[in-house]
């Protein structure tokens, strides 16, 4: 198995894209949200990837650096469907307000000849807190992570032999994802920013956590693995350097800062 990071940035990047990725796994493919745009299909087609692949996709939440670029895919998937040059079906994920979102917006931006196929082979599937469903032949598990601004969720994968992949979302964590994110062999977490540079991006204002933070906390969580994105790009040329630096003084695991189209095996 092995992720691919197509954008790493926090809302506001210009120098990276809107934090997305995709899992692979024996030929399967999971990808977990959009970013901010149809660069996403641009990403994709720089990472090799091929965006017909993308058979099922979970939307974190509903801010715009997330789900403006599923809305692109869904427009490509629909499409070429309607051409017939796209076989097969596709699934959405996200919780009942990210589906009735794009429900309402490929009702009001696409073709009626291209929103006969939602419901028929594009299927929007909502999902609940504490979910099973089985993607890539593995169960993932959908959880509420108890966001302070937009409803969110995040999810845990498991690997086999009792391993797990969790993704956080782009909120600090809170206590109720301890049953997911504890122990998780991989722990994706957002950082805004370095803990020493805290007064300059104001982190904690905008609800976000630090380099330092989420090292603590992958420390205490017995985490072996800890992945950070959704962050600024001010330091984005040094970003993996500065980054490690300090997480290192506070986690004692591998501790990977990716850049945009950057692939890791699991």
């Amino acid at each position: 198995m092995k992720i691919t990071m197509l954008g790493t940035g926090n809302a506001l990047v210009t120098e990276c894209y809107n934090t997305c990725f995709v899992l692979e796994d024996e030929g399967k493919y999971f990808m977990i949200d959009g970013g901010g745009g149809n660069e996403v299909l641009k990403q994709l087609k720089r990472a090799g990837l091929n965006w017909m692949d993308m058979r099922d996709i979970f939307v974190t939440h509903k801010h715009i650096d997330h789900i403006l670029g599923i809305v692109w895919m869904m427009r490509l998937i629909c499409q070429n469907m309607n051409k017939g040059t796209y076989e097969g079906d596709a699934f959405i994920y996200g919780h009942d307000e990210v589906i009735a979102l794009l429900k309402d917006i490929a009702e009001k931006l696409l073709q009626p000849k291209q929103i006969k196929m939602i419901g028929d082979r594009l299927h929007l599937i909502t999902v609940h807190d504490g979910e099973i469903r089985k993607i890539m032949d593995r169960d993932v598990t959908f959880f509420d992570i108890h966001s302070t601004k937009a409803k969110q969720y995040g999810f845990t994968l498991d690997m086999g032999n009792g391993d797990k992949f969790t993704c956080c979302g782009d909120e600090p964590y809170n206590d109720a994802e301890r049953p997911y994110a504890e122990n998780s062999k991989w722990l994706l977490h957002e950082a805004f920013c370095l803990y020493s540079q805290a007064d300059r991006f104001s982190p904690y204002e905008k609800h976000h956590s630090t380099v330092k933070d989420a090292c603590e906390l992958a420390e205490e969580l017995h985490v072996p693995n800890l992945l950070l994105y959704h962050t600024e790009d001010k330091n984005i040329t040094h970003r993996k350097e500065l980054y490690t630096a300090e997480g290192t003084e506070y986690y004692h695991g591998n501790l990977y800062i990716p850049e945009d189209l950057e692939t890791i095996e699991l």
